[in-house]
């Protein structure tokens, strides 16, 4: 039997590969060393407001200046992540360039006064907005290149940030569409997420080690743990709460905010409400421990991200008292990601939970680590693949297992309301044609304002 190949087709490969290793790479040296650039200027940050505790005094005046800052000059970029999903789905306006210096500095100076925010919608919205400023420059670029280039900054801003690059590939794929993965893109964004890594490492920035020690058994094979039906069973009670918790911080995220627009009308007085908000639970709770970013300390007893990872490393309700710090801060327009604070709510659940079960206590601050985020983001694959990338390989059943769980207890909610639904989860009732998560959430009962009033039967007439 003859074998046909067309050359013409590998040639026409091969041309991609040599293009979009190009444009991707630009791509991912730009943003990566934008990504060093803020996790070194972050790291300063953290450290000096933990040095300086008076400044958390000035957070509602911090907060004041970032929404003056973007008033003046944002113009379409306050979106932030949505609008860079929007313009991947439908392109418009653009991304504006500007947006990569403000939301740089606006989340440092959240960090620098001690608000409680994260780095990766930072990361993200300097990928867009630096792949859309080079889009601009390329002539005759077309509406779906320009559609890769945007995904790849996307995927280069969550590699640079956290290291992981094949979870920032998944990641930027799969974050568009619910139930869908935007394989189309795979080579752009893998491309730019190795390249976006290695430049972030090559200028000197080292990112958080995290180590699961605990031992299910012998690992069989060199790669994973055995299987423990017990363990598995957990796995599938702390993600049905993991994702119950990912539907709590979203949906009090964007309440929140619809509160703040409603009762403080003048955009510029809600961070200083939001401010004294965060000072408020300070005093209340008696701990700076949910502060700032919460990965790790030199204070053996503040509770962090890593140390939710060791017995006796988080209190009971840290988890619930780090949603709440979150909330305030973002809700109320102060600047930075949502993620770091889901790895930390996560983490500490997971300690929380272990406790309870009697199981691992790093394996499921792990569990919790992922799952939370997870379910918040509606990306169960990037999040399964990024425990292998952070934690190693040898659980990657049980990643999955908590992860998978996870979206589905979240159901439709979400922190990126441009996010669409391509295929509703689980049994679900059916949602028109990729809906937004704004569209279906706006005509939920639960969160609509309209109300419905039942029309008057007529009277008989005698």
């Amino acid at each position: 039997m003859p074998v046909r190949v067309d050359l013409s087709e590998h040639r026409a490969i091969a041309q991609y590969l040599v293009t979009w290793g190009v444009l991707s790479g630009v791509v991912g040296i730009a943003v990566g060393s934008a990504c060093a650039l803020f996790l070194a200027t972050l790291a300063w940050a953290v450290k000096t407001q933990v040095d300086t505790p008076w400044l958390l005094y000035g957070l509602p005046f911090a907060g004041v200046a970032i929404a003056l800052m973007y008033e003046r000059l944002g113009k379409g970029s306050e979106a932030g992540n949505n609008l860079i999903v929007e313009e991947i789905h439908t392109p418009g306006g653009g991304v504006p360039l500007r947006m990569a210096p403000l939301v740089l500095i606006g989340t440092i100076v959240t960090h620098l006064f001690g608000g409680s925010a994260g780095r990766e919608g930072t990361a993200v919205q300097m990928g867009g907005s630096l792949a859309d400023g080079f889009a601009r420059l390329i002539p005759r670029l077309s509406a779906v290149d320009r559609r890769l280039l945007l995904m790849a900054g996307v995927s280069a801003g969550f590699s640079g940030v956290f290291g992981t690059p094949i979870a920032g590939t998944i990641f930027a794929m799969e974050v568009l569409m619910i139930g869908r993965l935007q394989s189309s893109a795979i080579v752009p964004c893998l491309f730019s997420a190795i390249v976006a890594d290695q430049v972030c490492l090559a200028w000197g920035i080292d990112h958080t080690h995290y180590h699961v020690a605990s031992v299910l058994g012998p690992v069989t094979g060199g790669s994973l743990a055995p299987f423990v039906l017990a363990i598995a069973l957990q796995a599938v009670l702390a993600g049905a709460a993991f994702g119950l918790v990912s539907l709590i911080f979203s949906e009090s995220i964007h309440g929140l905010q619809h509160l703040f627009r409603e009762w403080v009308p003048w955009s510029l007085a809600r961070p200083m409400v939001g401010g004294l908000m965060v000072i408020g639970l300070v005093w209340l709770t008696g701990t700076r421990d949910y502060l700032g970013l919460g990965v790790d300390s030199a204070n053996p007893e503040v509770v962090t991200i890593v140390r939710a990872f060791e017995p006796g490393g988080a209190h009971t309700w840290s988890w619930a008292a780090k949603l709440f710090f979150t909330v305030v801060t973002l809700a109320s327009g102060f600047k930075g990601g949502e993620v770091t604070p889901l790895f930390f709510i996560g983490a500490a659940l997971g300690n929380t939970l272990a406790v309870a079960f009697g199981a691992p206590i790093d394996l499921f601050a792990a569990l919790g680590f992922l799952a939370v985020f997870a379910g918040a983001t509606n990306t169960p694959i990037a999040c399964t693949v990024m425990g292998v990338e952070l934690f190693g390989g040898q659980y990657l059943v049980y990643y999955a297992i908590a992860c998978t769980t996870a979206y589905l207890f979240s159901g439709h909610s979400g922190i990126y309301l441009s996010q669409r639904v391509a295929h509703p989860k689980g049994n679900a009732s059916a949602t028109e044609l990729e809906e937004t998560l704004r569209a279906r959430r706006a005509k939920s009962p639960v969160f609509s304002r309209r109300v419905v009033t039942k029309p008057t039967p007529p009277k008989d007439v005698e």
